[in-house]
């Protein structure tokens, strides 16, 4: 994936640490909340993300993260519209809270994505990856897909971190393009999932590179392809899913920084302007990339966070259409 030069947005000027200490963020530490277990993509984001954030908010700050997992992100999701819009409780949402949940969910639309929240930043769009057991059959990405295509209906299994997600949704709309239908076996966390697919409990997987980076490396599962539309720069030899033999197959996710809804302009504003700094520091960019993330790279105003979620929850509520994917609490 060729990288494109990281723009700037115009409320992102590196005055963070003075207008954010003069709204007090070193009071107390901000909890920056997760919606899923630990080890897994979002849990990494948020832990690489957390102490830049503090730095770009003025010296004496700290930023907590916090887990509170549960249905897809939509438990913290739920919980967080709820808090004080002091600054001082945010979440790292991502493409399953705030996009694929609201529109899945049966009987539970407890909060609307664009209305009951602050659009604080968005933080980048990791990469999924297809990834089978080792001793699945087909050496190169392109058999691996034409066994799956070719495989009886219900015959194999696939896991995923939790029903509803964004690897459910990606793995059913994979079966949808291959014309068949797997078997999902639904685990409680990204690294559950992994496991059962390098023992063989299930054979294969879309999972967040960020997740399945270590395991990739290190030989435990296979990689088949991923599922954008460029080959991600760390793993160059990973094809695409449409390179390896699904013609016109994208499926992406992303990360986005939230805070509860009418939080003040000032220090909405303050943590914006954090986090777009954050991000533009190479440093932390690197660290982001080697774990399987890649950084948002275009405007980045609060305006631009929230466009941003209506966009993406009108696309993805054409998606939980077609797969039929349904959420309960």
């Amino acid at each position: 994936m060729r990288r494109r030069p990281f723009l700037l947005a115009p409320t992102a000027l590196l005055a963070a640490p003075f207008t954010a200490r003069a709204q007090s963020f070193t009071e107390r530490p901000v909890s920056l909340v997760t919606g899923y277990a630990p080890g897994g993509s979002t849990d990494i984001a948020a832990r690489l993300l957390a102490d830049r954030i503090a730095a770009q908010l003025g010296a004496g700050t700290r930023v907590v993260v916090e887990n509170r997992p549960g249905a897809a992100g939509a438990v913290a999701s739920e919980w967080l519209r709820r808090q004080p819009a002091d600054g001082h409780t945010i979440m790292v949402a991502e493409t399953g809270s705030h996009a694929i949940a609201p529109n899945a969910l049966i009987g539970w639309n407890r909060y609307d994505p664009v209305a009951d929240f602050t659009h604080l930043g968005i933080i980048g769009a990791p990469p999924l990856v297809l990834v089978v057991t080792n001793g699945f059959p087909g050496r190169t990405p392109a058999e691996a897909v034409a066994r799956l295509r070719e495989a009886p209906r219900d015959s194999i299994t696939y896991a995923t971190s939790g029903v509803g997600g964004v690897l459910h949704l990606a793995a059913e709309m994979l079966g949808l393009h291959l014309g068949t239908k797997f078997v999902h076996v639904p685990y409680r966390s990204g690294a559950q999932m992994l496991q059962s697919i390098h023992t063989g409990e299930a054979q294969f997987g879309i999972a967040a590179l960020a997740s399945a980076n270590a395991m990739l490396r290190d030989g435990m599962v296979r990689g088949v392809a991923v599922t954008g539309l460029q080959r991600f720069p760390t793993f160059p030899d990973l094809p695409t899913l449409a390179e390896a033999g699904v013609p016109g197959f994208e499926f992406d996710s992303w990360f986005i920084l939230v805070g509860p809804p009418n939080m003040p302009p000032a220090i909405a504003g303050a943590l914006n302007r954090a986090l777009v700094a954050a991000l533009h520091e190479d440093p932390l960019r690197d660290r982001l990339l080697a774990a399987g993330h890649d950084t948002w790279r275009k405007p980045n105003s609060l305006a631009d966070a929230r466009a941003f979620i209506q966009q993406e929850m009108e696309k993805y509520r054409v998606v939980v259409e077609r797969t039929g994917v349904r959420l309960e609490p």
